[in-house]
């Protein structure tokens, strides 16, 4: 039951309540008014709690969601060329530590295991046409560099007698960066090539007279005939061929790489007789490099005799082409650009290119500087009065960045620091002639350091095998990895040793490997291993005494 007190309120007079209880008096409007303030209060605490909460959260999600991308635009491993700093801070241990140092004679453990013999023809059935009853004439011009011309000029051996023509001596072409007008008689010996090959084919070092008149006396006027690069032979008898027949004179420019590496086997010996027997450097060349080899091994009598070569790649041309950023700060960048700007023009410029000096780097693409070479021979455990030959050209910024190497090994030697200069003057000016001396001490050292790739490497690597039986006997660092280890400045000296040690074994087991490729690219050469392909040529070579004429140049 409900009735009315006598200020109006109902009250609740239910019977039924077991607990027989009323409600709560209600409040006062004082007292009303009081907790209409608390609650504003506390109403006016919350919406100000929230003003500053909502804006925290806000803030930490964006940083959560930001974080991964500031992680972006760090630096990855190895991006940074922080080298020279890792070197100064090692340097003490470096210097106090021979304590493990290995002897060149004993460095190679992998024995090379033929498991794979193959038929090796002699070349008598490399010609493939019947004698047209015309003379044909086949001229190539022999682009790039000193290594990329002589693949050229055993490709022509090859084409010459697939065509059933007779060669004109090489032309080589004068390149805008080496700059070396040199002709095919300055870098090798024109008459032992010519009389070499002469039972395979005819080489000649003119034109007969009736063919230069019908052409002016100017070979420049001889149409020149595009060739698809790695074109195999059939492309050469069908395409080539009728042309041949036709003008009686082919002309083939640019050759470098138009000739596929996977040919029938006497075409594959041809390539092998023309790299290993016909061509031999000339005179002037063989003769310098002999009285160098010589030098050296008197400077190696610590060691039996033997030493290092290093092809060092950095050069001013090589780091500018690269796009490599080192620690030269703006006046590197400015120097680069000027030395880009002559060798290549606007080619660095153009609107597609895109320049990621960092990703270069973590790729392995850069070339390594005299520092981070002395860093990991000396992590292998070559200690610092090992005799090493350093081949290159004109390094960049020589007094800065080669004074770390010659620290870490004080043996250190170059052809300027072996020769004399009146020895050197005739070689002035001629870069091919200049890596032809050091190609040839390059190749009777013990070890072979390949810093960068490229042509110079790719030939030795191959005639290094050619000679040891299969064994390059080269290291080749793992760039990637070792741009990595040179930018953790918390490194230290044991663990780095560690690495080297691992990486040296490394390059040990793959010197021995001849990897199958079926794409007609460098990296299946027959250049870069020349076995089982030219074996059949080694073999011969090697029962009459290993007369290869490389080793006048005797140890």
């Amino acid at each position: 039951m409900t009735s009315k007190s006598a200020n109006g309120y109902a009250i609740n007079n239910n019977n039924n309540n077991n607990n027989n209880t009323q409600s709560s008096p209600p409040t006062s409007p004082k007292n009303r008014q009081s907790s209409r303030r608390r609650l504003r209060r506390r109403g006016s605490f919350r919406r100000r709690h929230l003003l500053l909460v909502v804006p925290l959260l806000y803030f930490s999600g964006l940083i959560s969601c930001v974080r991964p991308l500031f992680s972006l635009l760090q630096p990855p491993a190895g991006a940074v060329y922080r080298s020279h700093d890792i070197f100064q801070k090692l340097w003490t241990d470096i210097q106090a530590d021979n304590s493990s140092s290995i002897q060149l004679s004993s460095v190679w453990i992998y024995k090379r295991k033929l498991k794979e013999q193959r038929h090796c023809s002699t070349g008598n059935s490399a010609s493939t046409k019947g004698s047209p009853g015309t003379n044909l004439y086949l001229i190539v011009d022999a682009n790039g560099g000193l290594n990329q011309q002589r693949s050229s000029i055993c490709n022509a051996v090859v084409i010459a007698a697939l065509l059933n023509a007779t060669l004109l001596i090489p032309r080589l072409e004068f390149h805008n960066v080496w700059r070396d007008s040199s002709g095919f008689a300055d870098i090798y010996d024109e008459d032992h090539f010519i009389s070499t090959i002469k039972d395979y084919i005819t080489v000649v070092k003119e034109l007969p007279a009736d063919l230069m008149e019908k052409y002016d006396s100017d070979i420049s006027n001889i149409r020149n005939l595009r060739v698809q690069a790695w074109a195999p032979p059939s492309y050469y008898l069908e395409e080539v061929y009728p042309v041949l027949l036709k003008r009686r004179v082919v002309h083939i420019s640019p050759f470098a790489n138009r000739l596929s590496m996977h040919l029938p086997s006497h075409l594959q010996f041809l390539r092998c007789f023309s790299n290993y027997e016909a061509l031999r450097f000339s005179l002037a060349i063989s003769t310098l490099a002999k009285k160098l080899v010589k030098r050296m091994i008197e400077r190696s009598s610590n060691s039996g005799g033997n030493y290092i070569s290093i092809h060092l790649r950095f050069e001013e041309d090589m780091v500018a082409f690269s796009c490599c950023i080192y620690d030269g700060g703006v006046v590197e960048k400015s120097e680069m650009d000027v030395v880009r700007e002559k060798g290549w023009g606007k080619k660095f410029k153009q609107k597609y290119r895109v320049i990621a000096p960092g990703l270069n780097r973590i790729n392995g693409k850069c070339p390594m500087t005299p520092v981070e070479v002395g860093m990991m021979l000396r992590g292998m455990g070559f200690a610092k009065d090992t005799p090493i030959y350093l081949a290159s050209g004109k390094i960049y910024q020589a007094d800065r960045y080669l004074a770390p190497l010659r620290k870490m090994f004080p043996l250190l030697q170059t052809k300027e620091t072996l020769a004399t200069k009146d020895e050197l003057a005739p070689f002035e000016g001629y870069s091919s002639r200049l890596a032809a001396v050091d190609y040839l001490v390059c190749l009777f050292s013990e070890v072979f350091v390949t810093t960068q790739g490229g042509n110079f490497p790719h030939f030795l690597i191959g005639h290094r095998r050619y000679l040891f039986n299969g064994h390059a006997k080269t290291i080749k660092p793992d760039k990637i990895k070792l741009v990595s280890l040179l930018q953790n400045t918390s490194i230290s000296w044991i663990e780095f040793k560690g690495q080297m040690g691992s990486m040296l074994a490394e390059s040990d087991r793959k010197g021995i490997m001849v990897p199958r490729v079926k794409k007609s690219t460098r990296k299946g050469s027959i250049y870069s291993n020349p076995l089982p392909e030219c074996r059949c040529l080694w073999e011969s070579k090697r029962a009459t005494n290993r007369s290869n004429s490389y080793l006048m140049v005797a140890r």
